[in-house]
């Protein structure tokens, strides 16, 4: 390929054309195309074609060989076809990072933001913005720029919806901005581009939420989580919760035992979790 290479490694594939077990082979992706190649095989996927990725929901066809995949479904020769990639967890997340990067990267999109404050729908105009993915975060850069934290999502939709050229598939998604539930609208210039813009933002805080399924907090744990948040580090809870400081203790040593609260140099912080639990508070007080 005569385009730059951003990812390659070996694993095991499951494509079109594949008999039999799964081979291993290199995976090689470009800002243009994904191939996978293996004694005997060849498979070039265009990425103008990739209209879905998962990550880690294995196909049923394929549930017999792979344990954890990037699931890649594109057209070929007018046709749905699917490609499965698994490789060790490092090469596998990074790929899956890599590859939404390259997809989504510069993309065209229409945006209106805020289309919703807490429960109020807002009179914003839709903009004209180019998507820029970093680590953690979606910026939309045009004449209205914003960034959206990924971690600060609570939940997202699909829906249509008139961004101003018609009704067609967006992304609405509600963040927390500021301690508000902020509703954003992204429409992408394709609806394939969409459907990979909502896959990405869902992975992001998918994980999170899966591991707070099991997590049940008390009025207490919940004021003491958002009080974290509303401080920020370096501000004594002590000073800003009315609970008696043996109690509070108490109560901080049960967030951090479960992954919400981290203590740092500056502080105690909200981790990820606790970010995406105080996120839904707020939803359902500004809601």
């Amino acid at each position: 390929m005569s385009e730059t290479v951003v990812a390659d490694f070996v694993g095991r594939f499951f494509a079109p054309g594949v008999e039999g077990d799964p081979p291993t082979g290199r995976i090689i992706l470009s800002q243009r195309r994904l191939v996978l190649a293996a004694d005997g095989y060849k498979e070039t996927i265009p990425l103008s074609s990739v209209f879905d990725v998962k990550v880690g929901q294995v196909p049923p066809e394929m549930a017999g060989y792979f344990n954890d995949t990037v699931t890649v479904a594109y057209r070929r020769d007018d046709a749905r076809a699917v490609a499965a990639i698994e490789g060790n967890d490092t090469n596998i997340d990074r790929f899956a990072t890599v590859l939404f990067k390259v997809l989504l990267n510069g993309t065209k999109a229409l945006t209106r933001h805020p289309a919703k404050v807490g429960g109020r729908v807002v009179d914003s105009d839709a903009q004209k913005a180019r998507l820029d993915v970093t680590h953690g975060e979606l910026a939309f850069k045009g004449s209205d720029p914003f960034t959206v934290t990924l971690s600060n999502v609570v939940s997202v939709e699909r829906a249509d919806r008139d961004l101003g050229n018609g009704k067609h598939p967006v992304i609405s998604f509600r963040h927390i901005e500021d301690g508000t539930a902020v509703t954003s609208q992204v429409g992408m210039t394709s609806g394939r581009l969409t459907n990979v813009l909502g896959r990405y933002i869902r992975l992001r805080y998918a994980d999170v939420k899966e591991e707070l399924e099991d997590v049940e907090l008390g009025e207490e744990e919940t004021e003491v989580l958002v009080a974290a948040y509303s401080a920020g580090p370096g501000v004594s809870l002590a000073k800003v919760v009315d609970i008696e400081p043996q109690r509070l203790t108490m109560l901080l040593n049960g967030l951090i035992d479960e992954g919400l609260l981290v203590d740092t140099e500056e502080g105690t912080e909200l981790t990820a979790k606790g970010r995406v639990i105080v996120g839904q508070r707020i939803e359902s007080v500004n809601t």
